[in-house]
């Protein structure tokens, strides 16, 4: 854990972790595909992937190689345009198109099927996807997905791979020096600012965004979990994120092939008990998710079976209020909420586990402190002036892992950069010892009379005052509406039945002041949320607009 001692303050900042000696890391300037070869041929012989989408599959380090390589001899006049869809679970076939696409210096966009058909034509259309990589299972899974004419089936594919190419192929990764073999084999080893990867926002206020990252984006993150010690190559981490999101792209693909970190991977964050099961049978130490997707956990899964994990990651949403301590108190097992952005790549913050000499480095209620390499300041929503440490304003960002922009995009681009900065949208404060504390996202707040009222904090008091925490399905959701008078006022939506008059003498028992306490109650059959989980912030605003 290296990175406190680095936290300093300078003017205009609040929060620089070695920003300057980190940007002249000689790392940033590589392609991931040169960093994975070198990475696999470090770690040859290890048992590096476990795959249980079907029949158990373990590879290791030097055969995955192998298998690339062969597949990008094969694919290489075959793949057309520099971008190329894939369309996998989390396992073996996304960590092997991705490769195979990085090798070939082309860029693999990793498309959200859950997201629906229109959805994925706009994804495609914006991104100028020719090809599509996928397997049968998943696209008879997937009928409604609009697979373009050149859609590839990499089972098909694989039936045509000789085994004797495969197998001359691992003599050569076993004996070649590191440089030699990326030139033999024609893969790229200067990536930098060059465009490595485009990942669409969920669309939860509009239609996605498409995020470029480049490869200077993700080395860096990777460097950074790495330097903090969030992720240690010597453990076992269970992946079941699918790569069309950040953190399942950065975190559970890129980082173990860089690294050597074993990985168990699953295809759905759904399956609970089956992830369980494997976090038992595999002896994962480390569960990467979300709150959302680690509700059901509770009910369904003996605690024993995760007796052999040493921490959960929590991330892309905010743990409701006890979350984490009901977690430690029923698993036995730390949990680390983790903070970032898709166009962070995503990571910027994070708790960590204490130090060998004791040192704390989580504290309650925060996301942790920055990663190395990240210089912040939070400011005024208004007036744009820096704010004193303590205080709450848009938090900000400059940092390798930071984008450039948005895809097409020049005037979404301007909208999310002061000068310099990255605005992340996001509410939040930094204490005197670096921790960082989310507050909310801007777009989750109301501005009434004057006072910012935050959606998030009505809604957690919603839940915990009707007793709604054991549902594995969001109950109740507030969004703002127009007022002639206030400016806006609140609507609570509500999947369940409560009465006005109780919900206002619950909510000013509890000590909310009345501009809080929702206008009106809308009775819905489910509250909306996207596939991820998080609410659909377009169709709350739509319906919370209906009279």
């Amino acid at each position: 854990m290296i990175y406190p001692e680095m936290l300093t303050m300078e003017e205009g900042c609040e929060a620089d972790v070695g920003y300057e000696s980190f940007e002249q890391r000689v790392e940033l300037s590589a392609h991931l595909g040169s960093l994975v070869v070198k990475g696999l041929k470090r770690n040859l012989w290890r048992k590096q992937i476990v795959d249980l989408a079907g029949e158990r599959k373990e590879l290791r380090s030097g055969m995955l190689l192998a298998v690339a390589l062969t597949m990008m001899e094969c694919w290489r006049d075959k793949i057309k345009g520099e971008r190329v869809g894939v369309v996998f679970p989390s396992g073996l076939g996304s960590v092997l198109v991705n490769l195979v696409i990085t090798f070939m210096g082309k860029t693999p966009v990793n498309l959200n099927f859950t997201a629906g058909r229109a959805v994925n034509e706009h994804c495609l259309a914006k991104a100028g996807i020719q090809t599509v990589i996928t397997a049968q299972p998943v696209m008879k899974k997937l009928p409604d997905f609009p697979w373009p004419e050149r859609t590839i089936d990499l089972i098909r594919e694989q039936a045509s791979f000789s085994k004797g190419t495969i197998l001359k192929n691992l003599v050569k990764v076993i004996l070649m020096p590191s440089g030699k073999l990326l030139r033999h084999f024609g893969i790229p080893e200067k990536g930098g600012e060059r465009e490595a990867a485009i990942l669409f926002s969920s669309g939860s206020t509009g239609t996605p965004k498409g995020i470029i990252l480049s490869h200077r984006n993700i080395i860096a993150n990777c460097l950074q979990f790495q330097d903090c010690g969030l992720l240690n190559r010597n453990e076992t981490l269970l992946a079941c994120l699918p790569t069309f999101h950040s953190f399942g792209f950065t975190a559970t693909l890129w980082f173990p092939l860089i690294t050597g970190l074993r990985v168990v991977y699953l295809p759905s964050p759904l399956e609970t008990k089956r992830i369980a099961e494997a976090v038992r049978d595999e002896e994962a130490t480390i569960l990467l998710g979300t709150p959302t997707f680690y509700r059901p956990y509770f009910k369904r899964v003996p605690p024993e079976w995760l007796k052999g994990l040493k921490i959960t990651i929590g991330g892309a949403e905010k743990s409701p209020e006890g979350f984490v301590e009901k977690w430690e108190a029923h698993f036995g097992c730390r949990y680390l909420e983790a903070y970032g952005l898709t166009e962070c790549s995503p990571g910027l913050a994070a708790n960590l586990p204490t130090s060998k000499d004791g040192t704390e480095n989580s504290r309650a209620a925060s996301v942790g402190r920055f990663f190395p390499g990240i210089k912040a300041r939070v400011t005024d929503p208004v007036s744009g002036e820096q704010l004193p440490r303590g205080a709450i304003g848009i938090l900000e960002v400059q940092g390798a892992n930071v984008f450039r922009g948005y895809l097409s995009d020049p005037e979404s681009t301007d909208a999310c950069f002061n000068g310099d900065w990255f605005v992340t949208g996001d509410l939040a404060r930094i204490d005197d010892e670096g921790f960082l504390f989310i507050e909310g996202r801007l777009s989750r707040f109301s501005k009434i009379g004057g006072e910012m009222v935050p959606h998030g904090a009505i809604e957690d008091a919603v839940i915990r005052l009707f007793d709604l925490e054991e549902s594995e399905v969001p109950l109740v959701a507030v969004s703002g509406i127009r007022d002639e008078q206030k400016g806006e006022a609140v609507v609570l939506l509500a999947a369940v039945d409560i009465e006005p008059n109780i919900l206002r003498a619950r909510l000013s028992e509890a000590g909310f002041p009345n501009l809080w306490i929702p206008r009106k109650i809308l009775r819905v059959e489910a509250i909306p949320c996207l596939a991820s989980g998080k609410l659909d912030l377009k169709t709350l605003v739509a319906l919370a607009a209906k009279d």
